[in-house]
């Protein structure tokens, strides 16, 4: 019988080791394990890949700082990326380090392909340069002469002769993807956004550094002087984590995929990377999902302001699901968030402690407490014992997910959650145990239905809390959520 899973393949940007992991990539990490949890659960062949962004001139800069040697230094900060691996209960396949040989080979192919295609030419290069974004940037994108994402940088002059990528040859085959794919980017904000960027015209872009002043650097074929410039060479990871150009049939079966990214990141996946994809003759990919911030009491959270948070220590306070639901259900899918102790404290609380924590506890308390764990939803007239929730869940998680709205996903199941608590008010379960065995047992057979069926529909957004409720419905122990103590 043929294998009727259909072949998914879902990757995250790569972050630069050069600064400790930070809820901002927590943020994109965890909505692509979604995505991909999600996409196993209907049945799909998925891939999940994420990796670390180990080249150019920050992670040099940072090496030098600390006394190391680049290599040593990478091997050392990738741990602390892949260790992201438990502490959030990620379910990636694929760990891609831009050090690694494979990928190297697969970056240098890659320019050779662009190469014959004409689209690299050795030209003189006078730019503007931020370090920490690794971009070039025009005078109209600096202010008081720095970077807005990085104003504690100053801005580089570059004058060298460099490899360029013809990036201006591809204006109209971006603008033709776009109008074939209307939702090639979403949210539809960012596509409209990408479309006038191309359409203002596309400068052709530098693509090596001269290695005499920056060698931490794939090597660029048939030239010794140079290495890749850091995103040309970074970009390539999307394929050659699937075994590009060794892996044929691989890369074939996966390829094209669905990428995530931040705000700051549209222009290198949407625009720079398309057009190198269509230079070596390689398929575009198949949609870009590009997520917002989360800011710091309003002010953009960024490892150079130093105002970042450690997602490692909210897991050890909270718990694993505690900051799993705070990125999924508070920060919208494709805008922008702001993350406060308190606030993160009081979501903690309210939804997670007094919310599904307590409705569960209650209701299975009472199971066992009368019915010694023997209930199921077949007692009474269903109809009548259901709680007034919507049975078809799993019918409008589906609608989100497929628009990949993952906040309005989970808010469908804390709408359940928050009708079967109301039901919980209205019937009164702990009086009726005193006046009424046979009404009791109907009113909880069907709560616990219904708690089955939102720990089932939980599972690819609180993997954890989701086993946990459907085992404390078979054993009768209940703590999801402790409740802490103020400090």
């Amino acid at each position: 019988m043929a294998d009727k899973r259909q072949p998914f393949y879902i990757t995250t940007t790569l972050p630069y080791v050069n600064a400790k992991p930070h809820i901002g990539f927590a943020l994109e990490i965890v909505q692509a394990d979604v995505i991909a949890r999600y996409r196993r659960r209907k049945g799909d062949e998925v891939v999940f890949n994420t990796g670390t962004d180990e080249h150019g001139a920050k992670i040099y800069e940072k090496a030098l700082e600390e006394k190391k040697e680049p290599q040593a230094y990478c091997d050392e900060q990738s741990k602390q990326f892949d260790a992201l691996k438990a502490a959030l209960n990620l379910s990636y396949d694929r760990f891609i380090r831009t050090t690694n040989p494979g990928h190297v080979k697969a970056a240098q192919e890659f320019w050779k392909l662009c190469a014959k295609n004409g689209d690299i030419e050795k030209r003189k290069y006078q730019a503007k340069y931020c370090v920490g974004c690794e971009l070039e940037k025009t005078d109209s994108e600096i202010e008081d002469g720095k970077c807005p994402l990085h104003p504690n940088r100053e801005i580089e002059l570059i004058d060298e002769e460099n490899y360029f990528f013809k990036f201006s040859k591809y204006q109209k085959p971006l603008l033709a993807l776009y109008e074939k794919n209307p939702e090639f980017v979403l949210p539809a904000s960012k596509m409209k956004e990408i479309k006038t960027f191309v359409k203002t015209g596309l400068r052709d872009f530098s693509i090596s550094r001269l290695k005499a002043k920056m060698p931490w650097g794939v090597p660029v074929p048939n030239d010794p002087e140079h290495v890749m410039y850091v995103w040309f060479d970074a970009l390539v990871n999307y394929i050659s984590t699937l075994g590009w150009p060794g892996d044929a049939k691989n890369f074939e079966k996966f390829w094209p995929g669905v990428q995530t990214a931040g705000k700051d990141n549209l222009r290198q996946q949407s625009a720079m990377w398309q057009a190198m994809l269509l230079s070596a003759g390689l398929p575009t990919s198949k949609k870009i999902l590009i997520h917002g911030f989360i800011t710091s009491s309003g002010q953009k959270m960024s490892k150079s302001l130093g105002n970042v948070v450690d997602p490692f220590e909210l897991v050890e306070k909270y718990g694993t699901d505690a900051v799993r639901y705070f990125l999924l259900a508070k920060v919208p899918t494709f805008d922008d968030a702001d993350f406060t102790p308190e606030f993160f404290d009081k979501c903690y609380t309210s939804d997670l402690v007094n919310g599904l924590g307590n409705l569960t506890s209650r209701v299975l308390t009472l199971v066992f407490r009368h019915f010694d764990g023997k209930i199921n939803d077949s007692a009474g007239d269903k109809r009548q014992s259901k709680p007034k929730v919507d049975t078809n869940l799993s019918g409008r998680v589906k609608l989100s997910m497929d628009k990949f709205q993952i906040d309005q996903a989970i808010a469908e199941i804390w709408k359940d959650i928050s009708n079967m608590d109301k039901y919980v008010e209205t019937t009164r379960p702990w009086e009726l145990a005193k006046t009424d065995q046979g009404k009791l047992k109907e009113v909880l057979a069907g709560l616990v239905s219904n708690l089955k069926t939102v720990a089932l529909e939980l599972a690819p957004f609180l993997p954890e809390t989701s086993e946990r409720i459907l085992n404390a419905i078979a054993s009768g122990s209940v703590q999801l959520f402790p409740r802490l103590k103020k400090e």
